[in-house]
């Protein structure tokens, strides 16, 4: 009896170690940018994501009305990009991309204002990006990351950020927000992907 308690247990941390594994490694490797999709910068450009150069990118799903976790999340992303510029690496080795959720109320001027907001330069590596709705959810989908608006324009979504190396490959996933989006963290991890 006690061999078969051994093996049961034996087995069941094994089931348990592979669906961690699965679930926090081999699941998010698969996500990827989908193909034909173009969005548009806060400045008007073409943004297209067959077309990029191998780069280490950190995306980023926000919408421009969200009280919290979006602008917080951004705001340590800024603090981010300062310690990668003073590294001289921002832009050439490290891009950011932050895709609007809610692209019929942020305009081209309203992500420019949130821009303004936080520094960012049109031309220094960090897209501010938005598209059709079916072009937002396409890209949304292929992360796993989930929005919907409850008539309100005050959107529920996931919660997440995401890693990804030069050849576009997610290798980790981060949370939002001042609770979840640890800024010391993503920056080492950044740091040891592009060393």
């Amino acid at each position: 009896m006690k061999k078969l308690y051994i093996i049961f247990f034996s087995l069941l941390v094994l089931g348990i170690s592979s669906g961690i594994f699965y679930f926090s490694y081999f699941k998010q490797s698969q996500y990827q940018f989908p193909e034909n999709v173009t969005m548009e910068t806060a400045w008007g450009q073409p943004y297209s994501f067959d077309t990029i150069e191998p780069k280490v990118r950190l995306i980023e799903f926000m919408y421009g009305n969200c009280p919290d976790v979006c602008p917080v999340t951004t705001w340590e992303m800024q603090k981010i990009r300062d310690d990668l510029k003073a590294q001289g690496i921002f832009g050439d080795k490290v891009e950011f991309i932050t895709i609007t959720i809610d692209p019929k109320r942020d305009t081209k001027e309203k992500l420019q204002e949130y821009a303004k907001a936080f520094k960012i330069n049109k031309d220094e590596g960090w897209y501010l990006l938005r598209g059709s709705y079916e072009d937002t959810k396409k890209v949304a989908d292929s992360f796993e990351f989930l929005f919907r608006d409850p008539g309100n324009g005050m959107y529920v979504h996931s919660t997440f950020t995401y890693l990804m190396d030069e050849k576009n490959n997610v290798i980790e996933k981060f949370g939002m927000g001042e609770n979840g989006f640890d800024r010391e963290r993503v920056y080492k991890r950044i740091m040891r992907i592009v060393d």
